[in-house]
């Protein structure tokens, strides 16, 4: 059978995933009576409700006799990583760009990858019925994208197609009106467009892992494109390691992908996408041959990880009430799973505690493993995010990010003194129709905590989309760090109205009467720079004395509803966020409110002598 790989690479929420389900449906590969949910490929449950792709998905369809493997690949900035790894396996791609946002920062990260590893894009313009939706200068974008990126000049006459993904709708031409039901437009011109994979079936076999999964049955599986000969059950072939060395294994399982389905194969053919089982420790980039003809392929690139986290175990007063997970071992033993499928997590023990230093992507890819642990039952402390400094010839160096936001002009200048003060440079600043885009590069400390201040000095109206750009020297500034006080539990037990009432005078209250607390819980905002402790557990005191007249009914303001990543971006250094199946704590690091009280007198006499804290 005639085959096509192609990967599908666009900015978030561009639709990559909707156009997927499109071509899925729109080619008959589900049952006339099967029932198919928006966004099929979006499986985990995150994936659903953040309305993002988090892992890369395979799927293929069958059209005219050729079997089209598709990979739907992120498109968050911090799971960029996979898309460079998939463009190894494919010979083609759709550069996927929203008619009405055209090209962003995403869009230049992910089309710089495909031509890094020369790869033909085809172009298709998605939402052309979306109002104020301008396709023709969407287009024009891209190619003024691909000149910058100094594409080759046989790339520059690329082929368009326009779509509706949602509506299941595509045509030739930019105009809605055009639109017609089903996906032959993006089907003819993959065929067209993107050429076979390169490979000799006579050749001795030859594979090479862009991804990986985990099975506990069958452990690591590698997923990726066969370069050369064939591949059966039972076969014994060579791991090339990427350390040089080579080891010998058996295939345990084979699988190909079909629809949403991992099928089991007894046989892959040369050019197929498909995942092998065997090797209970592949690494990405390491090459698998036929046994006895070693030929190993150029190592894959792995991003590094720029952000950490301590994750230890809860040692809070309320340990073990919620979670069914809550020793050192069984902690360890889940973050050593999730290192088998993604390879751009580590994590350490800190010698001689029950607490280990995770590293990561960014605040979006740890915070999707906290919760998913959440999810599983899993009680865990964790600290406020940090960069990972690196040393090159002396000099201290830390991560930078490309910063793009979109808003409405009146509150670009509040914005421009956050960012200033966090350490932003501005590069660029455009203004039309009221809306205003500002383009800056900022140490990527100065990004831990702000979205939640973005979307409060934008009133929700803002958009913002950052990447990795590169390590520079440390910015010798304090950022990053929350402002205003908090307001500090002093007693442990249930909080009362009567108490909240009183307290709330002081600032902006995170808790409601019932919450139970322990000395060192954060329970609200201070209205001052400064902590301030308080008691929320007090009850009114009872007298024997009849008031002429019944208590009123208390009435209390809402408190502030924090979400884990909104208390990932709130809590400072010396403070923890508590995770449990069923809350969320925020709490200081030291509990005790002398001991807090005389650590806060050394650090404020200390960072008298020290400007830069990190």
């Amino acid at each position: 059978m005639k085959m096509r790989n192609i990967a599908i690479i666009a900015h978030v929420d561009h639709g990559k995933t909707t156009l997927v389900n499109a071509l899925l449906t729109k080619s008959g590969t589900f049952r006339a009576n099967e029932s198919v949910v928006d966004r099929a490929l979006d499986s985990n449950p995150q994936e659903r409700e953040r309305g993002i792709t988090i892992l890369a998905k395979t799927t293929s369809i069958v059209y005219k006799d050729t079997k089209i493997n598709i990979v739907d690949t992120p498109g968050h900035a911090d799971f960029g990583g996979e898309v460079e790894r998939i463009m190894h396996m494919v010979d083609g791609c759709l550069l996927l760009v929203d008619a009405f946002e055209g090209t962003m920062p995403q869009t230049r990260f992910v089309l710089k990858n495909a031509l890094e590893n020369h790869i033909k894009p085809i172009v298709v313009i998605n939402k052309v019925d979306r109002p104020h939706a301008d396709p023709a200068k969407a287009v024009d974008e891209v190619l003024d994208l691909l000149i910058e990126l100094g594409a080759p000049e046989d790339l520059l006459d690329f082929p368009v197609v326009y779509t509706s993904a949602l509506n299941g709708t595509s045509s030739y031409s930019p105009e809605p009106e055009s639109q017609k039901e089903g996906m032959d437009p993006v089907f003819e011109t993959i065929l067209k467009e993107i050429p076979e994979p390169q490979c000799d079936p006579s050749a001795p076999f030859q594979f090479q892992p862009a991804l990986l999964d985990y099975n506990e049955f069958v452990g690591r599986i590698g997923i990726g494109t066969i370069r050369g000969g064939k591949a059966h059950v039972g076969d014994v072939i060579t791991d090339c390691k990427n350390d040089g060395t080579t080891k010998d294994f058996k295939i345990m399982k084979l699988y190909t992908f079909q629809g949403l389905r991992r099928i089991e194969a007894e046989e892959v053919e040369c050019g197929d996408i498909c995942a092998i089982a065997g090797d209970d420790d592949l690494n990405v980039g390491e090459t698998f041959c036929a046994q006895g003809h070693p030929r190993p392929l150029p190592r894959l690139r792995i991003d590094e990880p720029t952000l950490q986290m301590e994750f230890g175990t809860n040692s809070s007063p309320l340990r073990g009430k919620d979670g069914k997970f809550v020793t050192a071992r069984v902690i360890e033993d889940r973050l050593f799973q999730e290192v088998q499928r993604d390879v751009s997590l580590r994590y350490k023990r800190i010698p001689n505690t029950e607490t280990w230093t995770v590293s990561g992507r960014g605040e979006l890819h740890l915070g999707v493993l906290i919760e998913t642990m959440r999810r599983e039952g899993y009680e865990l402390e964790v600290s406020k995010p940090h960069v990972i400094i690196k040393e090159e010839n002396g000099v201290k160096m830390e991560p930078y990010e490309d910063l793009q936001i979109d808003i409405p002009s009146e509150y670009v200048g509040d914005i421009m003194d956050t960012l200033g003060n966090r350490g932003g440079q501005m590069i660029d600043m455009l203004e039309a129709n009221g809306q205003t885009r500002v383009t800056y590069i900022i140490p990527s400390r100065g990004l831990l905590g702000f979205v939640g201040n973005f979307l409060t000095l934008t009133k929700g109206y803002g958009i913002i989309n950052h990447t990795f750009r590169e390590y520079r020297p440390i910015y010798n500034k304090t950022v990053g760090e929350r402002q205003m006080g908090v307001l500090v539990s002093v007693d442990k037990g249930q909080a009362t109205p009567y108490s909240i009432e009183k307290v709330e005078d002081h600032g902006t209250m995170f808790i409601a009467p019932g919450t139970e607390c322990y000395e060192g819980m954060i329970v609200g905002e201070h209205r001052y720079p400064t902590d301030l402790a308080v008691n929320v557990t007090a009850l009114k005191p009872q007298t024997n004395v009849r008031s002429s007249n019944k208590d009123q009914t208390v009435v209390l303001k809402s408190p502030r509803k924090m979400t884990l990543e909104a208390c990932l971006d709130y809590i400072n250094s010396d403070e923890l966020v508590e995770v449990t199946p069923t809350s969320f704590r925020m709490r200081k690091k030291i509990l005790s409110t002398p001991e807090r009280k005389k650590f806060d007198a050394k650090k404020r006499a200390a960072s008298e002598n020290d400007e830069v804290i990190l």
